[in-house]
Formats: structure tokens, sequence, C-alpha cells
């Protein structure tokens, strides 16, 4: 007789739940994927998810094979001076996507992205929600409403995305070719006045 109930953790748990989120992700996108969704579809105790991954952020990086923990970046982000957040931002992006690692998987996700409605909708919800929507929260003053908010991070993402293409997807060679400290001087200004005006 086989064992019934969901499964336990073990060796190919984590895989198991990667490829459940995944299918999760593209069927409902970012905002609609529960955790508990993703552990009833790998058939596993949401617990299990919760130790393997953290929250949904670190879940999504590692079915989009992110090698950094989203959530940990943009705390280090916020954490720092006000007036440094748009340079800030762009250091932490510059520094993780022209890693040695981080080039080649930035560049897949792009380019799903920009061939797959279900990659473009899971990162712009990913992008808007849970890296510059949460700087722009953070950065919020009282009283701000929410759909400024939610315009400030769509504008801020659409910045950093279009840096993105321009560097390691059309590869724009003015682009390839500028530093990190060149890239902070001309876009982080803009970031700050979109993150933290």
């Amino acid at each position: 007789m086989s064992p019934r109930g969901r499964r336990p953790g073990g060796a190919d748990t984590r895989a198991g739940i990667v490829s459940a989120a995944r299918a999760e992700f593209a069927e409902n996108g970012y905002d609609a994927t529960s955790l508990r969704a993703v552990a009833r579809r790998a058939e596993v105790d949401p617990a299990l998810v919760h130790h393997y991954f953290g929250g949904k952020p670190q879940l999504f990086a590692a079915v989009m094979d992110v090698p950094a923990d989203p959530a940990a970046l943009v705390d280090r982000v916020v954490a720092g001076p006000r007036e440094q957040v748009g340079e800030s931002l762009v250091r932490t992006f510059l520094a993780l996507w022209d890693s040695p690692e981080g080039r080649p998987r930035f560049q897949a996700l792009i380019r799903a992205a920009v061939s797959h409605d279900d990659a473009t909708r899971m990162l712009r919800e990913f992008l808007t929600r849970e890296i510059f929507g949460r700087v722009t929260a953070a950065m919020a003053g009282e009283g701000e409403p929410p759909a400024d908010l939610e315009l400030r991070a769509g504008l801020a993402a659409s910045q950093m995305i279009g840096v993105a293409m321009m560097r390691y997807v059309v590869e724009f060679p003015a682009v390839v070719a500028a530093s990190h400290d060149e890239l902070v001087a001309q876009v982080g200004p803009t970031l700050q006045r979109y993150l933290a005006p």
C-alpha cells in the first residue's frame, strides 16, 4: 500500500515546491498566487513552503532563479538614508545583475518577460508589489493616496527595466560600457524623484 496524505520534506520536496509554484504563478500571476495554493499543488504542508522559502517573494525568486533574497535587498535599501534611496536601489540592482551568476539569469528572465504573457505579468506584479511598491510605501508621506504610490512604483520599475533591457538584452554599447558609478549618477536622481520625492 502506498502512503496517504501530504508528503514529508525530503530531497526532492524543495524542487517539487518550486515546480508547483512555477505552475501557480504562470496560471494566476504573482498577486493571486498564495503559499497555501502552492502547498496544495505540491502536496506538502504549507509549513514546508515557509520552511524552505520564508515567503512569497523568496519563492518567486527561486522560481525565477534570482540569485538573491529580494526582501533582504529592499530592507537594506530602505534602511539607508532617505536622500540616497534612488542611488542605493540602482547600485543594488547593478551589483545583482552584473554578477557572474546574475547576468545570465537576468537575461533569461527579461527575454521570457518580453516573449511570454505569463512571464510578463509575473515580473510586473512582483516588481511593482515586492520591490518598488515596498520602497515607495516605506518612503511615503502621511496620507499619501495609494494610487500615487502605485504610479510612482510603476515609473521607478520602468526606469530600471529600461536600463536592464538596454544593458543586458539589446546590449546598447554605451549603456553596456557604462560603469556602475556612471549609471548611478544618471539614473539614481530619477529613481529618487519617484521613490522618495
